[in-house]
C-alpha cells in the first residue's frame, strides 16, 4: 500500500509524510496558487514541510485544508442554506469554505438588519405572521427545514421557504435581496415537521402537521380520551405566486390525515411527479400520561406496532378535488376531509418499518428511500410499483379510518442493511445514495437500482462507511435534492461536538462536517462549529444560479413589495409634513448625514419616519437608531423603510446611523426631541 493511500484508510490517525504531504499539497495549479501564499505568510521558512511540521497536520489535513480553502477575495462555488433551529433564522454559509456569510432574520427580532425594530416592513411581516386568537404575538421560531425554489426539479435561486417546526406557520425568503417577506400563520396546525418541499416547478410549497390537532372539535379542544374522534393532522399545499413567490391562500389546500405523527416528508420528480410522500410514525395513536407506570409513557407505548405508514399523496388528483368544490372551509382555509382524499384516491399507505424518520426521493424519482430508527436497512420503495398497486387496488385492508394499506411486498424494491440508526438520505448525480448513521455516528455510502443509473451486480450495495463527530441527524449534498445532484461535497450535521472545539461553557455548539465525496472512499475535509442553535436541515445550490441577487435596490424600492416606494424622497425634497398629531418625516439618508437631522415633535404625537438611502454604491447601508425608543433599523443602498414612533416620552434624544459608514460615521446623527 502507497505512503498516500495508508493516509486516506487511516485518515485520523496515519501521520503524513513530509513527502506525501509535499504531494498533496502541490498536486494542482490552484493547491500551488495557495501553497504560494501559505509560505510568504508564514513564519516558517516558507516551504511545506516547515508549515506542516509547525502545524502539526496528521492524517489528511493538509489535503483537506487545500481542497476547502477559498482564498481572499475569491468566491465559494455553492452556497448553502442552513436552518437555525431555536435561533428562528436561516444562515447562508460558502462552501466549500465553510464561512458565514449572512444571517437572515425569520421568525425571530434581529437588530443589525432592524427586523422587528419598528420597520413598518419587517414589523408587518412579524405581525401577520402569527394568529393573534392563538397565542399572544410570538417572540421565536424553530426553523427546520429549508426548500428552494425550484424549475422542472432543479434549484432556480429565486425564492426560499422554511417552515416554523413549533408554531407550524411556513415562511418564505427573496433570494432577490435575502429578506424574509412573508410568514403564514397556517390554521389547523400545531406543529409542523413534515417539509418545507417544494414542487418541481414550485407549484406548491409543502408542510404537514406533526402532532396532530383536535381542529374536528368544537371550539377546537378535546380531552385526549377523544383522541381518534377529533384529534387529524393534516398535509398543506401552499400554492406559490410564480410572480412573487408569495404563498397564495386562495389557491391553497389541506388535505385531512389521520391522527398518527407524521414527520419528514419529499416531492415526487420526474417518474414520481404529482405525488408526495410523508412518513409516520405513532400509528398506535398513544397518547402518554400515566405517571404510575413508565411502560405506559408515549415514548414506549409509540414503539409497539412493527409497522407504521408512508403517506402516499397524489396532490395532481387533489388538485382537481379542489377543483370540483369537494372541500369544506375549516378555518379559514379549503380542507379535503379524509373521506373524500380515500374516496377519490388521493391518499394511500405504504407499511414502513416502525418509527422512521426519513423520506426522500432520488433524482430520477423512482426510489423512495425510507430510513427506520429501529431498522439497520433503508428500505427502498419503487414509485412504478406503487402505482402498479394502486391501479390493480393490491391492498391490505384499511386503516381505521379508511385509507387503504397497499402491500408493502408489492411495493417494496430493496433492503439495505446500512448500520445503525439510519436517518436521511442524500444523492450525487452516479447512483450514489448517502444515509446518516446516528447510533453509529457515520455516513453510509451506497449504490442504488438500475433505474438510477447503476450497472449490473453493483446495484443495492453499500459500499463507503466513513465515521463522523458525533451523531449525524441530517446531511446535505450539492443540489442533492434535484433531479440533477452535483455530489461533490457533502455536509454532515452532527448534533454532538463533545472534544471536536475548545469547551466555551455547558452548552456546547453543533458541529458541520465538510465531506469530499470525489473519488471512490469518502474523507473528512472540515470542521464548522454552529453556535447559533441547532440546524436541522440545509439545502447547497450552485452559486451561479442566485442570478436574480441585487446589488443595490432600484432608487426608491419598498422591499417588501420590491416596487417604487409611495414615501420615497430624492435628493432636496426632505420635509417634515405635520397634519394635528400626526407627523410625517421624509428623510434622505446619506454620507454621513440625515436630511432633516432635528426632527421636533409633541408629546402624545405619531411620528411616521419614511428613510430613503439615496446612496447607489454597493454595500453603502446605514443604520437608524433612536436609543430609549427601541428604535433601530437598517437602509440598504436604494431602499426606503418607514418606521413609525409613538411619541410617548418626553425629552431629547440622539438619532444616529448605528452602522459605520464612512470617515464621518460619528457625525451622522441628530436629534428626536418630544417636548413635554
Amino acid at each position: 500500500m502507497s505512503e498516500s493511500e495508508k493516509v486516506a484508510a487511516s485518515p485520523m490517525k496515519a501521520t503524513v509524510s513530509r513527502r506525501s504531504a509535499i504531494g498533496m499539497m502541490a498536486g494542482g495549479a490552484a493547491a500551488g496558487v495557495v501553497g504560494a501564499r501559505i509560505g510568504q505568510s508564514s513564519s516558517t521558512s516558507g516551504n511545506y514541510e516547515d508549515i506542516i511540521d509547525a502545524r502539526g497536520f496528521t492524517g489528511n489535513w493538509a489535503e483537506g485544508a487545500l481542497k476547502s480553502f477559498v482564498p481572499p477575495g475569491e468566491f465559494d462555488p455553492y452556497f448553502i442554506f442552513a436552518s437555525g433551529g431555536h435561533s428562528g433564522q436561516m444562515f447562508v454559509l460558502g462552501c466549500p469554505s465553510m464561512r458565514l456569510l449572512k444571517a437572515i432574520p425569520v421568525f425571530t427580532r434581529e437588530a443589525w438588519q432592524g427586523y422587528g425594530f419598528g420597520s413598518d416592513q419587517s414589523e408587518s411581516v412579524l405581525r401577520e405572521g402569527f394568529d393573534p386568537s392563538k397565542s399572544e404575538p410570538l417572540g421565536w421560531g424553530d426553523t427546520h427545514h429549508p426548500a428552494l425554489s425550484e424549475t422542472e426539479g432543479d434549484y432556480d435561486g429565486r425564492w426560499l421557504y422554511i417552515n416554523d417546526r413549533a408554531n407550524g406557520r411556513i415562511a418564505m425568503i427573496d433570494l432577490a435581496d435575502f429578506k424574509t417577506k412573508q410568514i403564514i400563520d397556517l390554521p389547523n396546525l400545531g406543529t409542523s415537521h413534515g417539509g418545507c418541499f417544494v414542487t418541481p416547478n414550485s407549484e406548491y410549497v409543502h408542510i404537514s402537521s406533526m402532532t396532530p390537532s383536535p381542529y374536528l372539535a368544537p371550539g377546537g379542544y378535546a380531552p385526549l380520551s377523544d383522541y381518534a374522534k377529533y384529534y387529524r393532522g393534516a398535509s398543506c399545499w401552499m400554492a406559490i405566486d410564480q410572480e412573487t413567490g408569495r404563498i397564495d391562500m386562495d389557491r391553497s389546500f389541506q388535505i385531512e390525515l389521520p391522527p398518527y405523527t407524521q414527520d419528514l416528508a419529499d416531492a415526487g420528480k420526474l417518474s414520481s411527479f404529482g405525488f408526495g410522500f410523508i412518513n409516520s410514525y405513532n400509528t398506535e395513536m398513544a397518547i402518554g400520561g400515566d405517571l404510575e407506570d413508565p411502560k405506559k409513557a408515549l415514548e414506549s407505548t409509540a414503539i409497539a406496532n412493527d409497522f407504521d405508514f408512508l403517506h402516499v399523496i397524489d396532490w395532481q388528483k387533489a388538485e382537481q378535488v379542489v377543483a370540483d368544490g369537494k372541500t369544506e372551509d375549516m378555518n379559514g382555509i379549503r380542507m379535503i376531509r379524509l373521506d373524500v382524499a380515500v374516496a377519490e384516491g388521493v391518499l394511500h399507505f405504504v407499511p414502513e418499518p416502525r418509527n422512521p424518520h426519513g423520506v426522500d426521493v432520488n433524482p430520477t424519482g423512482d426510489y423512495m428511500v425510507v430510513s427506520g430508527k429501529l431498522d439497520p436497512h433503508a428500505s427502498v420503495f419503487s414509485i412504478e410499483k406503487i402505482k402498479a398497486a394502486i391501479a390493480a387496488e393490491d391492498y391490505d385492508g384499511t386503516d381505521d379510518f379508511g385509507v387503504p394499506i397497499l402491500k408493502m411486498e408489492s411495493c417494496l424494491e430493496a433492503l439495505v442493511e446500512l448500520g445503525n440508526g439510519p436517518l436521511h438520505t442524500q444523492f450525487d448525480g452516479d447512483g450514489n445514495a448517502y444515509t446518516s448513521l446516528f447510533v453509529d455516528s457515520a455516513v453510509a455510502k451506497w449504490t442504488l437500482g438500475p433505474k438510477a443509473g447503476v450497472g449490473e451486480g453493483k446495484t443495492w450495495t453499500k459500499v463507503d462507511h466513513l465515521p463522523v463527530n458525533y451523531n449525524i441527524g441530517h446531511l446535505c449534498s450539492a443540489e442533492g435534492d434535484t433531479v440533477n445532484p452535483d455530489g461533490k461535497y457533502l455536509i454532515a450535521l452532527n448534533k454532538w461536538s463533545i472534544d471536536r472545539f475548545p469547551p466555551v461553557g455547558t452548552l456546547h455548539p453543533q458541529n458541520f462536517q465538510l465531506i469530499d465525496l470525489d473519488g471512490d472512499k469518502m474523507s473528512v475535509l472540515a470542521d464548522m462549529p454552529i453556535g447559533f442553535g441547532e440546524p436541522h436541515y440545509t439545502q447547497m445550490i450552485k452559486a451561479d444560479k442566485l442570478v436574480h441577487t441585487l446589488r443595490v435596490y432600484e432608487p426608491g424600492t419598498d422591499p417588501l413589495t420590491m416596487s417604487k416606494s409611495r414615501f420615497a424622497t430624492d435628493p432636496g425634497d426632505a420635509r417634515i409634513d405635520v397634519n394635528g398629531t400626526n407627523v410625517d418625516v421624509f428623510a434622505t439618508v446619506m454620507r454621513s448625514h440625515f436630511t432633516p437631522d432635528v426632527v421636533e415633535v409633541n408629546l402624545g404625537d405619531t411620528v411616521r419616519f419614511h428613510l430613503t438611502n439615496i446612496e447607489t454604491t454597493p454595500d453603502a447601508t446605514h443604520g437608524f437608531a433612536i436609543p430609549g425608543y427601541n428604535v433601530e433599523s437598517s437602509i440598504d443602498p436604494g431602499e426606503v423603510v418607514s418606521i413609525e414612533v409613538k411619541a410617548t416620552r418626553p425629552g431629547a434624544f440622539a438619532m444616529y446611523c448605528s452602522e459605520f459608514c464612512s470617515a464621518l460615521h460619528l457625525e451622522m446623527q441628530g436629534w428626536f426631541l418630544v417636548k413635554p
